[in-house]
């Protein structure tokens, strides 16, 4: 009778331990999902940054060229 006792109680000691095992790996696995997601949230928020800066970037400069292309033509004139 003892050793039914014994396997019930390793049956439900393991049952526990396995449970608290998925939760904790679970809450683990939430924890590293949020952060891989944070992570990529933030590349690809600077990728889109980078990318609409250089377009800016290239435009402004191209406005800026073209009104001292045209005045310097003015004057030539």
């Amino acid at each position: 009778m003892k050793n039914l006792e014994n396997i019930i109680s390793d049956q439900v000691g393991n049952q526990i331990r396995v449970q608290v095992w998925k939760q904790v790996g679970n809450q683990v696995g939430n924890q590293v999902r949020e952060q891989v997601r944070y992570q990529v949230s933030d590349q690809v928020c600077n990728q889109i940054r980078v990318q609409v800066w250089e377009q800016v970037r290239v435009q402004v400069w191209e406005q800026v060229r073209d009104q001292v292309w045209d005045q310097a033509e003015e004057t030539i004139k």
